[in-house]
């Protein structure tokens, strides 16, 4: 069973408190068919390791890859994934829907 977003979010604070770089990722909007809601969150760590969802799965690896990078360079994205976006194919998100995920480095 997934943690609640509470929880999420409390693991990533203890994160920080023990010096590992985080970045987190939250659903800002949705279209259709879309497999977590606005505010789902998935926390990352400088190593890859994370916790939560954004997707159910879909495009979980794409955003850890981004959010690794966001970690390393600081500068937050805006990622967008969808059935009209090859990359999402690609990814695995084929439910008919749209999300936007947004990721940033937690300071």
């Amino acid at each position: 069973m997934l943690a609640s977003d509470d929880d999420i979010l409390r693991e990533a604070q203890s994160w920080r408190e023990t010096g590992r770089a985080v970045a987190v990722a939250t659903v800002v909007s949705t279209w259709g068919s879309a497999p977590r809601p606005v505010g789902s969150h998935l926390v990352i760590d400088g190593e890859g390791l994370f916790l939560g969802s954004v997707s159910g799965g879909c495009v979980e690896g794409d955003v850890v890859a981004e959010a690794i990078d966001v970690i390393a360079d600081g500068a937050p994205r805006l990622l967008e994934f969808g059935v009209a976006d090859a990359t999402a194919w690609r990814a695995g998100l084929s439910c008919g829907g749209h999300i936007r995920v947004l990721v940033e480095r937690l300071d």
